[in-house]
């Protein structure tokens, strides 16, 4: 079923911090999809955009859709991620869903460490 499927994407499971955690990556024409999950579910949804404007420096804005908005890792991997999906050369937004046990600034990072392992940008 995998090889018909129409959207590029990989899915895998790893260990973090003792929590199973399961990652999908899409490629769609117009965004990036990531799912991280440690519950089953999606969890709390962010987009995550390069914002182009008059400065050289480039500007990157975070959003959360749905879920918690009071958690600040939850923000800064989707902007971690974002940054280099832009520093490879895409221009696709990113629309990212962390259902996750554990919050913790280490588990983030190994989240965007096995994304950016196995990413589709």
């Amino acid at each position: 079923m995998a090889a018909q499927f129409p959207v590029a994407h990989k899915s895998f499971s790893l260990d973090i911090k003792g929590n199973k955690t399961d990652i999908v990556i899409c490629k769609y024409d117009d965004n990036f999809l990531v799912m991280v999950t440690q519950i089953g579910c999606m969890g709390t949804i962010l987009h995550a955009r390069k914002e182009e404007g008059v400065s050289t420096e480039p500007t990157f804005h975070v959003a959360v859709i749905f879920g918690k908005r009071d958690e600040p890792f939850l923000a800064a991997c989707a902007r971690q991620l974002i940054e280099n999906i832009s520093s490879c050369g895409s221009t696709r937004p990113l629309v990212l869903s962390l259902g996750l046990k554990d919050h913790s600034p280490g588990t983030m990072k190994e989240i965007i460490y096995a994304v950016m392992e196995n990413r589709l940008w």
